[in-house]
């Protein structure tokens, strides 16, 4: 049996897909702020001096990335449900990868506070900065300067999994060419433009990660450290 490649039909559906597209790029964005803000919290909370902080932060921490992503959504889209709390599929897809996302970075941005040299902090504590202070100007710039290009893998994969938030029907690029490939029966067309598509997003968002660590990291792009 011959098969001929055939990208006309898919293609006719085009906005369809440049609007999952632009979806699965929203989703990622809002997953990627709001995780990072989640994810420094909990690394704070896990290298602070508060046993309980810590202990509730690492429970979080072991808890999410201990179990599937796909489980956590349906507990966040169905399970919230039952209780009776009702979210969209859009926003519960978010709400679950800034959880689990979450949990991911903590565990990255804890790697890059450990990293810090102690005299670095003690060398802080010398001109008399406060705690937060001390994790706002010494620790935490460094810190998350080392793990930059960790976090960027992580983000890029995060942007990829959002294709399972299809499973509630969350109309990201996934979903949409589910869609288009049911009604043009083109399955290996219509994957092969969302794979290209998937691989767009990611060489896009490593552009806007590389250009933010520009900005916000001058001296790496001084000394041509990779980003």
């Amino acid at each position: 049996m011959r098969y001929e490649l055939a990208f006309s039909a898919p293609l006719a559906y085009w906005q369809e897909l440049l609007a999952g597209a632009v979806t699965t790029l929203g989703l990622s964005v809002a997953a990627t702020v709001l995780g990072f803000g989640l994810g420094v919290a909990c690394a704070i909370a896990r290298t602070g001096r508060s046993r309980a902080a810590s202990a509730v932060a690492s429970a979080y921490v072991e808890g999410i990335r201990n179990t599937p992503l796909l489980v956590q959504i349906f507990i966040v889209y169905f399970g919230l449900a039952s209780l009776g709390i009702r979210l969209g599929a859009f926003t519960a897809a978010i709400l679950a990868l800034v959880v689990n996302v979450g949990a991911y970075t903590a565990e990255i941005i804890r790697a890059g506070i450990e990293s810090v040299p102690r005299s670095q902090r003690e060398a802080g504590e010398c001109l008399a900065l406060g705690r937060w202070q001390l994790l706002r100007h010494v620790i935490l710039p460094p810190a998350i300067e080392r793990v930059w290009p960790a976090l960027t893998s992580q983000y890029v994969l995060l942007m990829l999994a959002s294709s399972i938030t299809s499973q509630i029907s969350t109309e990201e690029l996934t979903a949409v060419a589910n869609r288009v490939q049911s009604d043009t029966f083109r399955s290996i067309e219509t994957y092969l433009i969302v794979a290209a598509a998937y691989l767009a997003l990611s060489l896009l968002l490593r552009a806007l990660f590389w250009a933010a660590a520009s900005a916000a990291f001058p001296r790496r792009r001084r000394l041509g450290t990779p980003l």
